[in-house]
């Protein structure tokens, strides 16, 4: 029987729960920076919008270089370096050309790490990949304490707090990548596809479609939820529990995938998490006058992305012999969060004002029905070998 290293648990959750508690203390905060050194809402639009625009790039070169020469864990560290580099400069910029370009290049490298981490994840658990939620889970916990601990930071200094949290947290990071241990290497079958031969096969077409359908059904919820609550006579302290019961709703599916997917087959999980996004989003934009309703609603969070994610992953994982995993999970990366949350975002705020928050949600339920018709037509439910 072969044995295998220790899973190195605990330094892969720190990494996952740093790298997206920047995103808790960057994405909802560092806005009210932006704004409070005079950017324009029209230039405020235009840096954060490279956060999404790179997650296009950025993964895809990295996972090319990474399945064409190696150096997985070099780039991950490098990626960690140059991002921790890239938002020092803001304590030094305050012109809208040279924060353009450092929002850029951190942006790409930054971008560029998440799909190599989670492969080298996956390299760990071999074939014990239903461990995945208890380790991602540490994420969903790092972003809840950014949100809280940040907006605390706020609360007592000016918005210029928001560099030194996330620059805390970069630095962490960076440290914990430093750590990371290389994987085993797996045996190489003698001839394995090429990346268009696997993107052929139906199963995988459908797969990544479907996501990016997912993501752009999400994009109006991560711009617009808290403006629709707002509109609606939700307070503050009410739109922030309502987001962090999504998170808490993940964070429960997580620790149940390794069961669920003893049980249930992935076809089956992200049939489900499709299914829910519908009432999700329809209940979102029509019956958001009723509390009841919304806490209903950001309970299926947990479905419609901690099920999703967790599923959709493992699926890349499998499906992309492991010569093309860097590239399989970048195009997941790319496509969904990159691709799909931008196209989401824009679309919605160009029907916002004239459509109504009702058509709008509409618009993303309908999204979430083609990513289900997609699964449940060409996503087979056997596996390939790697």
């Amino acid at each position: 029987m072969t044995t295998y290293p220790a899973f190195p648990y605990g330094r892969l959750a720190a990494y996952y729960f740093f790298y997206f508690a920047f995103i808790g203390a960057f994405s909802p905060y560092f806005g009210l920076y932006l704004q409070s050194i005079k950017f324009s809402a029209l230039d405020i639009g235009l840096l954060m919008s490279q956060m999404q625009l790179m997650r296009i790039f950025g993964p895809n070169v990295w996972g090319w270089v990474v399945d064409r020469w190696g150096y997985r864990l070099p780039i991950i560290r490098l990626a960690g370096m140059v991002g921790l580099l890239g938002f020092l400069s803001f304590f030094w910029l305050e012109r809208l050309p040279a924060m353009l370009f450092a929002m850029a290049v951190l942006a790409f490298f930054w971008s560029g790490a998440l799909p190599l981490v989670e492969m080298l994840t996956f390299d760990h658990l071999r074939e014990e990949g239903g461990r995945y939620g208890p380790v991602r889970v540490w994420g969903s916990f790092g972003f809840i304490a950014a949100v809280l601990g940040t907006g605390a930071l706020l609360d007592v200094m000016a918005p210029v707090g928001v560099l030194w949290a996330c620059t805390f947290v970069l630095a962490s990071l960076f440290v914990l990548a430093l750590s990371l241990p290389e994987a085993p290497a797996h045996p190489l079958p003698a001839q394995t596809l090429s990346l268009q031969g696997v993107l052929r096969q139906p199963t995988v077409l459908a797969l990544m479609l479907a996501c990016t359908a997912m993501s752009s059904a999400h994009g109006g919820f991560y711009v617009f939820f808290s403006i629709h609550l707002s509109e609606h006579g939700y307070g503050k302290t009410l739109i922030g529990l309502l987001w962090s019961l999504g998170v808490l709703a993940e964070i429960i599916v997580f620790l149940l995938m390794p069961r669920l997917l003893r049980r249930f087959s992935l076809r089956w999980i992200l049939l489900l998490s499709f299914a829910a996004t519908v009432p999700r989003f329809l209940l979102m934009g029509w019956a958001v006058e009723s509390l009841a309703t919304m806490i209903f609603v950001q309970s299926l969070h947990g479905l419609t992305f901690g099920a999703y994610h967790a599923a959709a992953i493992a699926a890349v994982n499998q499906y992309f012999p492991q010569a093309l995993r860097g590239r399989g999970q970048a195009l997941y990366s790319s496509l969904s969060f990159g691709a799909g949350g931008l196209f989401g975002a824009l679309l919605s705020g160009l029907f916002w004002d004239a459509w109504g928050a009702g058509w709008v949600f509409a618009l993303a339920a309908v999204f979430g029905l083609l990513g289900f018709f997609l699964i449940w037509r060409w996503f087979a439910p056997a596996v390939p070998a790697a």
